[in-house]
């Protein structure tokens, strides 16, 4: 999710342009007038929730990490990284992969640390979870895999995750797609008092820096029944049911997945210091460096950490070709809510 003080400011730039209504249309006609590269196909339009289940997750060692993850599509096809949030997991893309896999991509969707299948290598490797950790983990990844150079797709950790490898390693980058925009995290930043509305959104951030929230988190039937609870809040028109939450929070089930969160929140508003490994990466991102990749950035309008402008807030930071798109009737979960929209993103970022 966005980082909180960059929202406080972008809140008092009033309310933006309308939101495009990107649900269902997915034909010629669409990528033309969203501006699509030259040459993108236009993706298939399929319902949401068409797809309920991956073929069988496979595992990979790779840096700290043995990494469970779907794949799909021709193995000698243009890769494509799909990179899940909280809370979250690879099911977000369940509806996408299949449909970028058409195309002639092959799709990774791992799980990332502390999710699913995807465990730590070493029982004594701290469990930490900055964002440069996170980002290294797939960069590990596509190194065990032979990858050099994918296009890397996400929301929330993923757009994040994305964000980082882009801005500092754009050679293994050919092109993204980042719903909510530039969410590198500004440490520095989130010391300061944001907006009350703002402070009200990330009240679950403030409930995990407490004792309380802790537990929570620790006690699976109250982890879990947090997490929906959450679904509901910033998805409010997604109209999900047991089934589909379930299947998603099997992954939350995770022997290192409270660790693995509460270190994530509570490091990104200064409760604790993070691991010196990661210092230097810290230091580059602080300093907000640019995107120079083909980027296209995607707001979904019912969530409610998208800033209002239609992008402008963080326009600045994208300094390659770059489209962007305001997704009405749509909330956090992006990709599993409209995934003709998210995928259509995907090979026009490609075609940018």
């Amino acid at each position: 999710m966005i980082n909180r003080r960059t929202f406080s400011k972008a809140v008092g730039l009033g309310t933006g342009a309308a939101a495009v209504s990107l649900t269902g249309l997915q034909t010629k006609a669409f990528a033309a007038t969203a501006g699509a590269g030259a040459g993108a196909a236009a993706v298939p339009t399929v319902t949401p929730g068409t797809h309920t289940e991956f073929p069988a997750i496979k595992q990979v060692k790779a840096g700290l990490l043995n990494v469970g993850y779907a794949e799909l599509g021709p193995s000698h096809g243009p890769v494509v990284l799909l990179l899940h949030g909280w809370p979250y997991d690879i099911h977000s893309y369940v509806d996408v992969a299949p449909l970028l896999a058409d195309q002639g991509y092959r799709v990774l969707v791992p799980y990332l640390r502390g999710h699913g299948s995807t465990r730590f290598l070493s029982s004594h490797a701290p469990r930490t979870a900055e964002q440069s950790a996170i980002a290294l983990d797939i960069i590990a990844f596509m190194d065990a895999l032979k990858i050099h150079k994918a296009v890397l797709a996400g929301f929330d950790w993923g757009s994040r995750t994305a964000d980082i490898i882009a801005a500092l390693w754009p050679e293994r980058v050919k092109a993204m797609v980042s719903t909510s925009g530039y969410v590198i995290t500004d440490r520095k930043a989130q010391l300061e008092p944001a907006i009350p509305a703002v402070e009200h959104n990330w009240w679950y951030q403030w409930y995990f820096a407490t004792d309380r929230g802790k537990k929570a988190m620790e006690n699976v039937d109250d982890r879990l029944a947090l997490c929906r609870y959450v679904w509901t809040l910033v998805s409010p028109n997604w109209n999900f049911d047991d089934a589909t939450y379930q299947r998603t929070a099997q992954a939350f089930l995770n022997p290192d997945y409270a660790a693995i969160v509460l270190y994530n929140y509570r490091w990104r508003i200064g409760l604790i210091e993070g691991d010196h490994r990661y210092d230097r990466y810290e230091k580059l991102l602080s300093a907000a460096p640019p995107i120079g990749v083909p980027t296209v950035t995607l707001d979904p309008a019912l969530d409610p950490f998208t800033a209002p402008g239609d992008g402008s807030t963080y326009r600045q930071h994208f300094t390659g070709p770059y489209l962007h798109r305001t997704i009405a009737n749509i909330g956090h979960n992006l990709p599993q809510e409209a995934p003709t929209v998210f995928a259509q993103a995907v090979v026009d970022a490609d075609h940018l």
